[in-house]
């Protein structure tokens, strides 16, 4: 399945962001696999003294952001499946950052945040190529508006590299 598929109806604006990143030749499950590595290669060269920092005391540590895109994968992946098993049920929103104290990731290794995020990718990528393409095209509704069931999936890649690039502007640069 080729990004070149996905309609911009098939999303609320708000992701384009991300989605608008992802060339529109990219294959899914391959950039899957990519992105998996070019994550994980990316988190473990920050030297470990940065890992914690914060470029503003208000703002996530770098371990939190990484800790951000592994949940968020996990949202969208149970968004993406419920949808594409036709579930109409409108799916709740989310508060991303109250997600990020209970979740200890400054307390974490980055070795065990790599392998945390390795996992709940294989896990993606494993239920994405269990669901066929038209299953995949499904419609529902997601923080109140429509969303297909793959563009659960390609706002991923968007949304890792927005935070790495967001990473390598205001943290790593101090």
């Amino acid at each position: 399945m080729k990004k070149q598929d996905l309609k911009s109806t098939e999303y609320n604006e708000y992701y384009a962001r991300y989605i608008d990143s992802v060339s529109d030749e990219t294959v899914l499950i391959p950039a899957l696999e990519e992105d998996k590595k070019m994550v994980i290669d990316f988190f473990s060269s920050v030297p470990k003294d940065k890992l914690e920092f914060r470029y503003q005391p208000q703002k996530w540590s770098i371990k939190e952001v990484l800790q951000h895109i592994i949940d968020t994968e996990r949202i969208f992946m149970h968004r993406l499946l419920r949808i594409a098993r036709e579930d109409k049920t409108p799916l709740p929103g989310y508060d991303q950052d109250v997600y990020i104290k209970p979740s200890g990731a400054d307390s974490k290794s980055i070795e065990a945040l790599t392998h945390e995020f390795t996992i709940t990718r294989l896990y993606t990528m494993n239920l994405i190529n269990s669901i066929s393409e038209d299953n995949l095209k499904n419609m529902g509704t997601a923080s109140g508006s429509p969303m297909s069931a793959r563009a659960c999936a390609f706002l991923l890649l968007g949304h890792s590299v927005w935070h790495i690039n967001v990473i390598k502007e205001r943290y790593l640069s101090c």
